[in-house]
């Protein structure tokens, strides 16, 4: 839990919200207090981390091999959408990188649920994340 916390983490304190640019930005109503996004990602990446366990412990072989592959290439995926938005500033890229982590996450949250129903639950939230922070995306693009 702690390390996907610590490397969930990185890619915003290494390129954040806090730039002239994002500043900026024209905010969409329906943009969230900050706050909001450190409790959230917080939360999430908790959530991600029990259900990382859960499936390691409760699996072996191929089976866990393929879903923890699956794991992470959709966490390389969530980590590559702030250094898109806030570091190079792309927001056309960002919303494609939120476009394929959507998809990815529903597949991981359904091989982890094959190996452990309660891992697959506790990706649901994230599911749920990753499809506002698609829209949130998709807003900022068409606002500025």
């Amino acid at each position: 839990m702690v390390a996907v916390n610590a490397v969930g983490a990185a890619p915003a304190v290494l390129a954040g919200p806090d730039t002239a640019w994002f500043a900026a930005l024209e905010k969409p109503v329906i943009y969230p207090p900050s706050v909001t996004f450190a409790v959230v990602w917080t939360a999430l990446f908790t959530l991600q981390g029990v259900a990382v366990w859960l499936v390691a412990r409760g699996s072996t072989g191929r089976r866990r091999t393929t879903t923890l592959v699956a794991f992470g290439l959709q966490f390389v995926v969530n980590l590559l959408w702030t250094p898109t938005f806030f570091g190079v500033q792309w927001i056309t890229g960002a919303l494609a990188v939120a476009g394929l982590l959507v998809p990815a996450v529903a597949v991981t949250a359904w091989q982890f649920g094959r190996i452990d129903r309660r891992a697959g639950v506790l990706l649901l939230p994230y599911l749920l994340w990753a499809g506002f922070a698609t829209l949130l995306t998709y807003r900022f693009l068409a606002l500025n």
